[in-house]
C-alpha cells in the first residue's frame, strides 16, 4: 500500500502553507510523513510546489490535470502509485491514527474505496482508494465535476462506521484538519 499526501491547497483561510506549520516540534508535513513511514513502503506527495518537498524521502508529483482540487490530487497520486490500494490524507491532519488506518486498509478487500463516515459526513481525505478507479475519476474530471462526493455513487465502497472509528479513535480526531489560524491554535494546544 502507498500513502498519498495531498498538499496542493491554496491555503486561503490560513494565509500560509499549512504543510509547513509547526506542530509539536515538527512541521505538519514531517509529522504525516513520519506516520506514513511506519505504515507504508512508499509515500507520494501531490503538490503544485514540488520544490518545497525536495528534501524529504518521498516521491513528489504535480497535478496530472489542469483542473485543481482534491479529486485531481487523488487522481494524480493514484496515477503515480504502483500499488492497487492507497491511503490518501490531506497535509493538514495532525491527529492521524495508525491503528485506524491499519483497520481501514484491512477492510479494503473487494472494495474500490474505504471511507469513514461520522454522522452524515464522509471523510474522503482520510480514505483508502483502489488504483483501478483511475478511469472513473478521469471521466468525472473530464465532465467538469470536481466534487469527490459525486464519485462515490459510481464506486463499490466500504463505509467505516462511527462505532468502528471510536474503537481506535474515541474522540474522532483523525479527521480534524487545520484550515484557519484558530483551528491551528486549537490543535497545537491539545494533547
Amino acid at each position: 500500500m502507498t500513502g498519498i499526501i495531498l498538499a496542493g491547497g491554496e491555503n486561503r483561510r490560513m494565509g500560509t502553507d499549512k504543510a509547513f506549520l509547526e506542530f509539536k516540534g515538527r512541521l505538519l508535513v514531517e509529522h504525516i510523513i513520519g506516520v506514513f513511514a511506519e505504515l507504508f513502503g512508499r509515500t507520494i506527495i501531490v503538490t503544485n510546489n514540488p520544490e518545497r518537498y525536495r528534501g524529504y524521502d518521498v516521491e513528489v508529483v504535480q497535478d496530472a490535470l489542469a483542473a485543481r482540487g482534491p479529486l485531481t490530487g487523488i487522481y494524480s497520486g493514484l496515477k503515480q502509485s504502483r500499488d492497487e490500494l492507497n491511503f490518501v490524507a490531506a497535509c493538514d491532519m495532525p491527529f492521524l491514527n495508525p491503528a485506524l488506518i491499519k483497520f481501514m486498509a484491512g477492510a479494503a478487500g473487494g472494495y474500490e474505496a474505504v471511507v469513514p463516515q461520522v454522522g452524515k459526513f464522509l471523510e474522503p481525505l482520510h480514505a483508502v482508494y483502489a488504483r483501478r478507479i483511475l478511469p472513473v475519476i478521469g471521466s468525472q474530471l473530464q465532465q467538469g465535476e470536481q466534487r469527490i462526493r459525486e464519485l462515490f455513487p459510481r464506486l463499490h465502497i466500504r463505509y467505516v462506521t462511527e462505532a468502528e472509528i471510536v474503537r481506535f479513535d474515541p474522540l474522532k480526531r483523525s479527521f480534524q484538519n487545520v484550515n484557519t489560524p484558530e483551528e491551528y491554535k486549537e490543535a497545537a494546544c491539545s494533547d
